[in-house]
């Protein structure tokens, strides 16, 4: 069926889409809730970069402003617009509830609006087998956020690979951030046509448990045939 897309712009999302793709899903669109014109919401990253992943999976990309307040009312409305273009069903990243929502959260709102939501990880839910076979499909990503509460500010700039994962297990958090430890960008990808190459990057601190990773400077490489 034709899909969209709900975009973080990290490795969950981008992981989901692989699978959906892989299940037969025409993907139109990738769809992002701003918290405001130059940065997503949760995991912070900026609209050029998102831009960015767009133009490197050659898939369009619809930004959509929000506010804790309103994202439910304004994330309705995009589904509304997608259903008008004939979109049929919603792709998301889901492995556990969404922090936030009460359970079957995405459920009702897909179904108010007569959209099917497409959850490839949601039946999966063994985090350690999710991360493995995310790295194993060929996916780059890099932590943009994290809760400083579980990790330390050298886990920002992190890229996700094997040793990330035995590292996770070391310490007893969970290997995907499914409690919010960490969020990511995901630069690279089996169905990426270019790749983001990370050139420059600041480290923030954020109000209350977080610490953020700017990317200051980056740039889209052609990828080399292999």
């Amino acid at each position: 069926m034709k899909a969209a897309v709900s975009w973080s712009g990290g490795k969950d999302s981008a992981y989901a889409l692989h699978l959906a793709k892989q299940q037969g899903h025409e993907i139109v669109n990738l769809l992002t809730m701003m918290s405001s014109k130059e940065k997503s919401n949760f995991h912070m990253i900026n609209s050029n970069l998102l831009e960015a992943q767009a133009t490197a999976t050659n898939i369009p990309l619809i930004k959509k402003q929000t506010s804790n307040e309103t994202y439910e009312q304004e994330f309705k409305a995009a589904l509304t617009e997608l259903k008008a273009k004939g979109v049929e069903g919603l792709i998301t990243g889901d492995i556990c509830a969404v922090a936030g929502h009460e359970e079957g959260w995405l459920n009702r709102v897909c179904q108010e609006r007569g959209l099917k939501p497409i959850k490839p990880l949601w039946t999966m839910r063994d985090t350690k087998q999710i991360y493995l076979n995310y790295i194993e499909a060929g996916f780059k990503a890099t932590v943009v956020r994290i809760d400083y509460s579980k990790l330390g500010t050298e886990w920002l700039g992190r890229v996700l690979d094997k040793q990330f994962y035995e590292d996770t297990l070391k310490i007893g958090i969970d290997p995907c951030g499914e409690n919010g430890e960490y969020h990511t960008i995901v630069t690279d990808g089996p169905y990426f046509k270019k790749k983001i190459e990370i050139l420059e990057t600041q480290k923030h601190n954020l109000k209350g448990n977080f610490d953020y990773l700017e990317i200051k400077n980056f740039k889209l490489k052609i990828k080399e045939q292999g």
